[in-house]
C-alpha cells in the first residue's frame, strides 16, 4: 500500500465512527417514542396533554362516578348520577344542616320545622327515584349519609342545645346514644333490604324517631318549659327513640297502602280534617301524632305475647 492510499485511508476512518454513533443515538430515540407511545396507550397523560387540556375537563373525568347495574338481565358500567332524586336528598340533608345551625343559634321553632321538612324530602326522593325509573346505588348511600345527618345528627344537637345540657353529662350520653344508635339503625336496614317484609319497619324508623324529638322540643319549647320534670322527660324521650331505632319492634310501613285505588269519602274527608288540625296547634298535633305511632309499636308487641296461640 502506499503512503497516498495510507493518508487518504486515515482521513475516511475518523468519519465512519460519528456516523455510526448518529445511528445508535437515533435507535435509542425511536425506542423512547415508543416506550412513550405505549404509556400514552396505558392511559397515561404526558405534560404536553396535561398542559394543552382544559381543566375543568380533567377534573370531570377524573372525578366522574361509575357504577355497575343491571340493565335487561346484562351487568353494564353506568356512568354519572341521576340529577332528579339526588336534588330532593340534598335539599333534605341542607335542612338537616339548618336545623343543627338553628340549634346553635337558639332558634328551636326553625330547627324543628327544618327537621320536619327533612322528612317530606326524604320521603320523595325515592318515590321519585321509583316513578322516573332512576335508582342507583349511589342514590341509595347518598340517602343514608343524608339520613344520618337529618335524622341521627341534627336531633339530638338540637335537643341538647335547648335542655340536655343543663342536665350536665348524663345529657350528652344520652344525645350521643341517640346518635349512634340512628346510625346503626341505618346500617341495619341497608343490609336487610330484600330480605324482610315490606309491610314492617324492624325497629322505629329514624325519620319517625328524629319527628318524636323535634316535636317534642318544638312543643316544649313554645311553653317555655324549662322545669326539672321537663328535662327528665327529655332525657325520656331521646333515650326511648334511640333504643327504640335498634329494637326488633316491628312498625307499620304503611308501604302496602295502594294510593291509586278508589277510597269511600269519609276517608278523603278525615284527611282534610287532619290537616285542619295539624294548622290549628302544629307542634301539639305533630306530637300526638307520631307519639302514637312510636308507642304503636310496644303495645302491639305486647298485644301479640299476651294473644293466646290457637
Amino acid at each position: 500500500m502506499t503512503q497516498d492510499a495510507r493518508d487518504q485511508e486515515r482521513k475516511q476512518a475518523p468519519q465512519s465512527v460519528p456516523q455510526e454513533g448518529q445511528k445508535i443515538e437515533e435507535s435509542g430515540t425511536g425506542e423512547q417514542e415508543d416506550a412513550s407511545h405505549e404509556k400514552l396507550s396505558n392511559g397515561s397523560v404526558s405534560h404536553g396533554d396535561i398542559s394543552n387540556e382544559d381543566l375543568a375537563s380533567v377534573f370531570l373525568r377524573e372525578t366522574e362516578v361509575v357504577e355497575e347495574a343491571v340493565e335487561d338481565g346484562k351487568k353494564i358500567r353506568r356512568k354519572g348520577i341521576y340529577l332528579l332524586p339526588n336534588l330532593f336528598t340534598t335539599s333534605a340533608l341542607f335542612s338537616g344542616f339548618f336545623a343543627v345551625v338553628a340549634g346553635i343559634n337558639g332558634e328551636f321553632t326553625s330547627a324543628a320545622v327544618a327537621i320536619f321538612i327533612a322528612m317530606v324530602l326524604d320521603g320523595l326522593d325515592g318515590r321519585v327515584a321509583r316513578m322516573t325509573n332512576t335508582q342507583s346505588e349511589f342514590g341509595a348511600e347518598y340517602d343514608s349519609l343524608s339520613d344520618m345527618i337529618s335524622f341521627g345528627m341534627a336531633p339530638a344537637l338540637v335537643a341538647f342545645t335547648w335542655i340536655l345540657q343543663d342536665i350536665g353529662k348524663t345529657g350528652w350520653v344520652v344525645a350521643f346514644l341517640y346518635v349512634a344508635c340512628a346510625a346503626l339503625r341505618l346500617a341495619r336496614f341497608n343490609v336487610q333490604i330484600g330480605s324482610v317484609d315490606k309491610k314492617w319497619f324492624i325497629g322505629l324508623p329514624s325519620p319517625s324517631a328524629a319527628a318524636l324529638v323535634a316535636a317534642s322540643v318544638w312543643t316544649f319549647h313554645s311553653f317555655d318549659a324549662d322545669a326539672v320534670g321537663f328535662k327528665l322527660l327529655m332525657l325520656f324521650v331521646v333515650g326511648a327513640a334511640g333504643v327504640l331505632m335498634v329494637s326488633n319492634i316491628r312498625y307499620y310501613s304503611f308501604k302496602d297502602l295502594d294510593f291509586k285505588k278508589p277510597v269511600p269519602f269519609v276517608v278523603l274527608l278525615a284527611v282534610v280534617l287532619g290537616f285542619v288540625m295539624i294548622s290549628v296547634e302544629p307542634s301539639v298535633m305533630l306530637l300526638l301524632l307520631f307519639g302514637t305511632y312510636v308507642c304503636s309499636g310496644p303495645v302491639l308487641a305486647v298485644m301479640r305475647k299476651a294473644k293466646p296461640r290457637s
